[in-house]
């Protein structure tokens, strides 16, 4: 069971999560290209699964009863690159050569390249049945550790996902926790106008899910969430989090133009003056 949120373990995530807001800004900044809006929108939940929830151990990101976080919408990158250098995985300064060539940083996870990296993302609809397959494994070799696995709600039109959502279901594969980053934007517009996703509930629910619906930034409810996860043995779960895309920059919050541009230099000033600002509030909301 994953330990409940203390009011110090609660002031200590939202702090990083903000820092890693700051990170994801000054990253796109330096690249000059890339995503926004799902990396800010995910950073509260990044940051509960790398400081709070995941058994791992950055020293020895091979260690064979890790759990295994696929991240399936690999665009969203940034946000994982700033929690796993947070977390020890490699150095803090390396976060400015993403998108650079030769950078271990990649657009998308490249597997063969950055220790703690599971998989190589690209194909959207792809992750869930990488995540399978290893939550299979697990099975099959009696094994402890959990697969964890993000998916974006857009990728959702893609059919594969669907095809790997019944096979779970199936399977039984209660040792896997799908995280949808239920953000309502694609690239192209909402997700509603484009190809509608709802009812998603009901959808998982049909091909033999256990369903949770939380606010993707209230740590404690996702905490609460992990935990009722961890406790259903005879199917896999899925969480859909409900996030504001641009989460914590007000001029990006819910647009989706920003779903797949970088701040310029002017912008990035904002946005990185607006999250101190908000790392100040939670300094004084927990004192």
């Amino acid at each position: 069971m994953i330990e409940s949120l203390h009011e110090e373990k609660l002031k200590y995530l939202e702090e990083m999560a903000n820092r890693i807001r700051q990170d994801v800004i000054e990253m796109l900044l330096e690249a000059g290209s890339g995503h926004s809006a799902g990396p800010l929108g995910m950073a509260d939940i990044f940051t509960i699964l790398y400081f709070h929830v995941l058994n791992h151990d950055p020293k020895n990101p091979d260690w064979p009863e890790r759990d295994r976080l696929l991240l399936s919408n690999g665009h969203i990158c940034p946000v994982r690159y700033a929690a796993m250098a947070h977390a020890g995985y490699f150095p803090f300064e390396e976060l400015k050569t993403l998108r650079k060539i030769n950078s271990r940083l990649q657009g998308h996870p490249h597997r063969t390249t950055l220790p703690g990296v599971e998989t190589t993302s690209g194909p959207l609809g792809s992750g869930l049945s990488q995540a399978i397959g290893m939550a299979l494994a697990a099975k099959l070799d009696k094994k402890n550790y959990r697969v964890y696995c993000v998916t974006s709600d857009g990728e959702h039109d893609a059919g594969n996902t669907w095809e790997a959502a019944m096979f779970a279901g199936k399977r039984r594969l209660s040792n896997l926790t799908v995280i949808m980053d239920r953000n309502n934007i694609q690239i192209d517009g909402f997700t509603e106008d484009i190809m509608p996703l709802e009812p998603l509930k009901d959808k998982y629910e049909a091909f033999g899910w256990h369903v949770l619906e939380v606010d993707g930034h209230n740590m404690e409810e996702f905490v609460d969430a992990i935990n009722e996860a961890h406790a259903i043995f005879e199917k896999p779960t899925v969480i859909i989090a409900h996030t504001i895309p641009g989460k914590g920059v007000s001029f990006m919050e819910r647009d989706y133009l920003w779903h797949g541009k970088p701040p310029n230099k002017e912008e990035a000033k904002i946005a990185l003056e607006e999250l101190r600002t908000l790392g100040k509030r939670i300094e004084s909301e927990h004192q």
